[in-house]
């Protein structure tokens, strides 16, 4: 069976090569990602295999359907970028890695917080140049602080649990409440309850439509001054100009993202030596209490390893004609 991987970087390859024999696959590798226009190289291919920034439209799945293409793999958790009703109409299966490590996302988030917190990234550049003054470096103590989660799926769950650890107060809001986190402590409100009380918000649910820009000057404006802002879910779920205007205004006292609205044409290159044209990108890159990371949240050892064996095992299932485990429908 041959698979078409699109969005191709070294790691990838050297985890799916490691792990391929056990599975009697051939994987090709293709740098770009997948499109309409790089639909064509699907041809002679049984599936593909794509992350987040492929997009999977109408259009891309008629040339998939078209190729003889019969799976689409994600190798990832979130399909927002898959037009789930064209698939089915051309009876394509779609698959997706519905939790690799929930740990590395959430520990990544806390990351975030305790950089922006801390500004450690500001002290290490003052060290290396001799500048060992503690002016602008003030934190804050996390403990007693209330913090909004948003979601408390696998990572929001875990992500709970290691804010419990530091002595916080946690509240959040999903549509599904969990007894286990209940007995941890976790209060669950309604939304707009959530934004209002938040020294800190941490974003773990997916995007839909439902969720898009759910981070707008509406939302905002129900906040403390001063709030935290960490999102290492969808870019989409925060209103990016409202974001620019909340941080103008010392709304939001501090940003941290791991994911942005429009990283398609940026994160997971090296555009070291180009001119980057994103002008909100660079606005946000403007101030001192942002902290932006590129999608690598995920990026661990044992998640690399868990995507892997998902997707392996999700492509031989549909190799054998057996009942797709992690279909998405």
């Amino acid at each position: 069976m041959r698979v078409a991987v699109f969005s191709t970087k070294p790691y990838d390859e050297e985890y799916f090569e490691r792990y391929r024999s056990q599975k009697d696959l051939e994987f090709i590798y293709f740098e770009a990602s997948l499109n309409h226009h790089t639909a064509n190289l699907t041809k002679g291919f049984d599936a593909v295999c794509v992350f987040v920034n492929d997009k999977v439209d109408g259009r891309t799945l008629k040339s998939l359907a078209n190729h003889g293409v019969g799976l689409i793999a994600l190798r990832c958790a979130g399909f927002n970028n898959v037009d789930l009703e064209a698939a089915r109409a051309h009876n394509i299966k779609v698959v997706r890695v519905p939790a690799y490590s929930p740990e590395a996302v959430a520990e990544h988030a806390v990351a975030l917080i305790l950089t922006l917190n801390r500004k450690t990234h500001k002290a290490y550049n003052r060290v290396r140049e001799g500048n060992f003054s503690l002016n602008r470096l003030i934190g804050f103590n996390l403990y007693k602080k209330t913090v909004g989660v948003i979601g408390t799926g696998k990572i929001g769950a875990t992500f709970c649990h290691i804010m419990k650890g530091f002595g916080c107060r946690i509240i959040a809001f999903d549509k599904y409440e969990s007894d286990e986190l209940k007995q941890l402590g976790v209060e669950y409100k309604p939304l707009d309850e959530v934004f209002k009380e938040a020294d800190m918000l941490s974003l773990h649910c997916p995007l839909t439509p439902d969720t898009r820009h759910m981070i707008n000057k509406d939302s905002l404006s129900l906040m403390k001054d001063g709030v935290m802002i960490i999102n290492t879910s969808r870019g989409g779920l925060i209103d990016t100009a409202d974001i620019i205007k909340g941080l103008s205004s010392r709304k939001i006292g501090y940003l941290g993202i791991d994911v942005y609205e429009q990283e398609e044409n940026l994160f997971f290159q090296d555009l070291s030596e180009s001119i980057i044209e994103d002008d909100m990108l660079l606005r946000l890159n403007s101030f001192p209490n942002v902290l932006i990371t590129s999608h690598q949240a995920f990026f661990t050892k044992e998640a690399m390893e868990e995507i892997t064996h998902t997707t392996l095992n999700n492509i031989h299932e549909f190799k054998e004609g057996r009942s797709l485990t992690n279909e998405v429908v």
